[in-house]
């Protein structure tokens, strides 16, 4: 069987309360606690406060990344996450991330795109 890379999920999602859209510092508490939880190497990562509201971050890990993407004026995120595969199936842990993110933001999932590499 041929190597396959990995899973990519790209997500768009609204929340009931959009606080949590506004200022990255939350965020990186989350993302810092979950990529810890998930036994994931981060090696970089870069985050941003927009003026007003609204942040983008991106994450580099050894397996991959993670990245999000917010606009709280209209109750937006944009999200995607993939591991690879290189030493085992990671599908699994890929879904799990992105179900924890979703409850984190309490958000309602707009739209998911899965992408088996």
């Amino acid at each position: 069987m041929p190597y396959q890379p990995g899973l990519h999920i790209l997500a768009e999602f609204s929340a009931t309360d959009t606080i949590l859209f506004s200022a990255s510092a939350p965020c990186k508490l989350f993302f810092d606690r979950l990529i810890a939880e998930h036994s994931l190497e981060k090696v970089g990562e870069v985050y941003h406060d927009f003026n007003g509201a609204g942040f983008t971050a991106v994450l580099c890990l050894t397996e991959s990344h993670l990245s999000i993407h917010t606009w709280p004026e209209f109750n937006l995120a944009t999200f995607d996450i993939f591991l690879s595969n290189y030493q085992k199936d990671n599908s699994e842990k890929v879904r799990a991330i992105y179900s924890e993110v979703l409850a984190f933001f309490n958000a309602q999932e707009i739209k998911k795109t899965e992408v088996v590499r």
